[in-house]
């Protein structure tokens, strides 16, 4: 199936490593245009470098105000147009909701919540009949997770956010999506088996918690999030869409 992709232009942010990167390089394997972004210049541009011509790398941090109209800036620049944003961020660090300071919060707050809908605004402002936005969440949008409760508190806010803002640019013909990703085999996932003390006894016990029995590749989740940004998914809109193996069990 020909997913529409080609010349298609899309701002990914915290595209390096893992699932950002992921979805970048299917993007890109499908025709599109992809402007990633990294912590620094060096790894923005090391990451565009391993996707080819169709990538430019650009180091912006998603707390930063003047980030968003500084990268749809870019697009245009570079590829000369702007057809859709993935707002990819990575997890706060973990902890538990008795020992998380204000200041983690706050931080949290910023990056993971406040940066997201500047990114999501901006690119509102700019997007046309077509466009699209979206969100990489995680499956503690519908159940927290243990040991990460910034994550909790902030993922389902978001996540109403994009359901509003669903409805607000639905009109215009502008799509809004979700990501929950559940145990997908990168970094993050490995840090987060190791914060348990017992890596290899965590990845068995949420493996045997998958129906599909495995952690799923950051390829497929890649291939997920490029459908549902191209012009093939044009009638989802305000879907949260797990990415999961099956563990979630609710419809």
């Amino acid at each position: 199936m020909d997913l529409g992709l080609t010349d298609r232009t899309y701002l990914v942010t915290g595209a390096t490593r893992g699932l950002g990167h992921a979805a970048a390089r299917a993007l890109i394997d499908d025709g599109a245009n992809v402007v990633l972004t990294g912590r620094t210049e060096e790894t923005a541009a090391k990451a565009a470098a391993a996707l080819g011509e169709r990538a430019l790398g650009v180091a912006a941090d998603n707390a930063d105000p003047q980030a968003p109209a500084r990268l749809v800036a870019a697009a245009r620049e570079r590829f000369g147009g702007f057809d859709g944003i993935l707002i990819s961020v990575g997890g706060p660090p973990p902890g538990g909701a008795a020992d998380t300071t204000d200041d983690q919060w706050r931080t949290g707050f910023e990056t993971v919540f406040l940066g997201a809908v500047r990114l999501a605004r901006a690119a509102a402002e700019e997007l046309g009949t077509g466009g699209v936005i979206g969100f990489v969440l995680s499956g503690s949008v519908h159940e927290p997770i243990p040991g990460l409760s910034v994550s909790n508190g902030l993922r389902p806010g978001l996540a109403g956010f994009a359901k509003s803002l669903a409805d607000e640019l639905g009109p215009r013909g502008v799509r809004v999506v979700g990501l929950l990703p559940g145990r997908i085999a990168t970094d993050r996932m490995t840090q987060l088996d190791a914060a348990s003390g017992d890596p290899e006894g965590s990845r068995a016990r949420n493996t045997a918690a998958i129906p599909l029995r495995r952690y799923g590749d950051p390829a497929e989740f890649g291939r997920t999030a490029a459908f549902l940004l191209s012009p093939a998914a044009s009638y989802l809109t305000g879907v949260m869409l797990p990415v999961d193996g099956g563990a979630r069990r609710g419809f």
